[in-house]
């Protein structure tokens, strides 16, 4: 899908790059900012004045699932696997691009563990020992592991293996066992795993290093249904390997590649049978770009978010995706027989990214009909939390760029004992309010605990009514520009330090993050 760049756009080398592009007029692209209707709806709100990019390559080859890692022990309620960071060789769009990988594939393996299991995972840095250091002076090949989205704990077990430890750095040639407990984690949630080690996320989650992680439910309203994984991923190459972030606009605006793919393909062709209900897990493993998803001539139904199943289907036409977070559709074939576009419709979050349209995977109805219905329920116990919000602690964090760095309350993170810090009681809950004091809106994410959105102030309209009004529980949370987000935060179960941080990847690297301490009794706990 070779398009036009935020690169190439912002440094005016744009020249050449116009194949599958079709330039829109002002007219054109001023239609295509609103949009909507029902819950989640665009409003209006999503797209932008000027010129749109268009990017529409043509159909590709079956969509193929995400690769899923099977269980290496005997052990009755143990799920192990082994977890591999490694440089290899991967097809894009039929160029060989040597990208960094888990177990030799990007998107990586996914995991799929049941609520209660002790996953197991044997972690190996096998990615270069050239002792090579980023733009902003990181090394490149340092790493861990996030188990983005598990509430589990956020330092180390008892018996000395790491939980979502994330100051644990492993050296290239290094290992680790991670163990993390699932028994306190809600099923029906759609995670992924990463890298964390400070200053050198960015280069490595956009080089490939990003995996699904599930854990299954049990709820009968959806077992009928067939499930994709979907797993949206940019990339731009130079020959074959992935530009890299080689200038301080690339960390302040985040890069957006010129070629998008769903689970590694372009335009993938995705099969449903006329009248079949299919459920998407869809997860924005992107550092920087935001889709703003809408399916030709079809409704979405929203059945879940990053913290688990909702009451019932919330019916969409459009749904904002910002990095890091997950959703999860109901999509139902009951157009005429034909192919559908997947979109992801103009959308603007500030700076300088690029307004385009792109054709992410094409629905190609065929087979013998089916009459599956779009259920009423989905899980009965999801339910907003009611809470006496005067009674409950407040914080006020505010995030902001400038002079080359991301703050959190004028603080930008130089390690775990020099960034902002604030502190909570185990076993309370809290209200978080967030600023935005900048004109790029920034994905919100914090480790351990999601939360429930109180209000959002700004942005997209249909997004803030649709977790407002829903029993959704959330670990990124869009911040509109110089808007503002409160969450209902619970603190349970587990004490340690985590993390808070933009889910702009690069902003993040650059110092957009601080640390969440959770007291229990004893102390910090966990560690």
């Amino acid at each position: 899908m070779k398009g036009i760049s935020r690169r190439q756009f912002i440094k005016g080398t744009a020249a050449g790059a116009a194949i599958y592009l079709t330039r829109l007029d002002n007219a054109v692209a001023g239609r295509m900012g609103g949009g909507g209707g029902g819950t989640g709806g665009g409003g209006g709100t999503g797209g932008g004045g000027g010129d749109v990019t268009v990017i529409d390559p043509p159909v590709g080859a079956p969509l193929a699932q995400p690769s899923v890692l099977t269980n290496e022990t005997s052990e009755p309620g143990v799920f192990e696997v082994s977890v591999e960071a490694r440089r290899a060789p991967v097809d894009i769009n039929g160029t060989t691009a040597n990208l960094l990988t888990y177990n030799g594939v990007s998107p990586g393996p996914a995991i799929r563990v049941r609520r209660g299991e002790l996953l197991r995972m044997n972690f190996t840095n096998g990615l270069p020992r050239d002792g090579a250091t980023n733009f902003l002076g990181h090394p490149k090949y340092v790493t861990n592991i996030h188990t983005h989205g598990l509430h589990v704990s956020p330092g180390d077990n008892m018996n000395g293996t790491h939980s979502d430890n994330m100051m644990v750095v492993l050296e290239p040639g290094e290992s680790a066992v991670y163990e993390y407990d699932t028994r306190l984690q809600p099923g029906g949630t759609f995670h992924f795993y990463h890298p964390h080690v400070h200053g050198s996320v960015a280069d490595q989650m956009w080089a490939g290093m990003s995996a699904p992680l599930i854990v299954e439910d049990e709820i009968d309203e959806l077992a009928a249904y067939e499930e994709k994984v979907l797993v949206l991923k940019d990339i731009e190459l130079a020959g074959s390997e992935p530009v890299p972030h080689d200038s301080m606009m690339d960390y302040m605006h985040g890069l957006e590649g010129d070629t998008v793919m769903v689970n590694g393909q372009v335009n993938p062709r995705c099969h449903i049978a006329p009248g079949q209900v299919q459920r998407w897990r869809v997860l924005n493993s992107c550092t920087a770009r935001f889709f703003r998803l809408s399916l030709q001539n079809h409704s979405m139904y929203v059945v879940g978010t990053e913290g688990g199943l909702l009451d019932k289907p919330y019916r969409v036409t459009e749904l904002l995706l910002s990095p890091g977070e997950r959703v999860e559709l109901l999509v139902k074939a009951d157009q005429k027989s034909s192919s559908y576009k997947w979109l992801s419709l103009p959308y603007s979050r500030g700076g300088m990214s690029e307004q385009q349209q792109v054709t992410l995977m094409t629905l190609t109805y065929g087979g013998s009909r089916q009459n599956q219905p779009i259920p009423s329920v989905v899980d009965t116990s999801a339910v907003r939390v009611q809470k006496d919000l005067s009674m409950l602690p407040r914080k006020q964090m505010t995030l902001s760029m400038g002079h080359g760095a991301g703050y959190i309350n004028g603080l930008t993170y130089v390690s775990h004992e020099d960034c902002y810090s604030t502190h909570s009681r185990l076993d309370t809950w809290e209200v978080w309010e967030i600023l935005n004091d900048s004109g790029m809106d920034h994905p919100f994410h914090h480790h351990t605990n999601s939360a429930q959105v109180l209000s959002i102030t700004g942005g997209d309209s249909g997004y803030a009514s649709l977790l407002m009004n829903s029993p959704a529980w959330k670990d990124v949370t869009i911040v509109p520009k110089w808007g503002k987000v409160e969450l209902l935060m619970p603190v349970l179960d587990y004490a340690g330090m985590a993390m808070i941080h933009c889910h702009i990847i690069e902003h993040e690297d650059i110092g957009m993050m601080g640390v969440w301490h959770i007291m229990g009794e004893g102390g910090m706990g966990g560690m």
